[in-house]
């Protein structure tokens, strides 16, 4: 799955999202308080409204959209936090480990020094790529796990 790249969602262009989330599961997998079926317009004024916030779809060789995640200013423009991550199960497999680092860079790329997302602890896929991508683990609480990586 190296062939996966990113583009930035903007301005916001959520049919893509809506054609990925289609699932009441897929919408609580990564945003448990948005409604569904998936309203655009709630993701547009509610989830995705902060000015500094950046949203991204990751798409593969042709130029479909296999994946989302956005990155929130975090403790200051220097963190961003990694939300709303999720990848088709089509794609699944390798998909992971190539949207972090594209998350990564992307957060770079937007001034941060240090990256910041939380997991659910029983996510066992995500805890493992989220280690194995050399993010330390700052907390658990409520089944969800802080988790902090500086970047270089």
């Amino acid at each position: 799955m190296s062939d996966l790249r990113v583009r930035r969602n903007q301005p916001f262009d959520l049919a893509p999202l809506a054609r990925l989330l289609v699932e009441e599961e897929d919408i609580a997998l990564i945003n448990p308080n948005a409604k569904y079926p998936f309203d655009p317009l709630e993701w547009q004024e509610k989830w995705l409204n902060e000015p500094d916030d950046a949203s991204f779809y990751l798409v593969d060789e042709n130029d479909r959209e296999v994946g989302f995640f956005a990155l929130r200013v975090g403790i200051g423009p220097e963190v961003r936090h990694l939300v709303y991550v999720f990848v088709e199960p089509e794609s699944r497999g390798g998909a992971g480990v190539r949207l972090t680092e594209i998350a990564e860079e992307a957060a770079r790329e937007l001034g941060a020094l240090s990256i910041t997302l939380k997991a659910e602890t029983d996510n066992e896929a995500a805890m493992r790529l989220y280690d194995g991508a050399g993010y330390e683990e700052l907390s658990r609480r409520q089944g969800m796990a802080t988790m902090r990586k500086d970047l270089d």
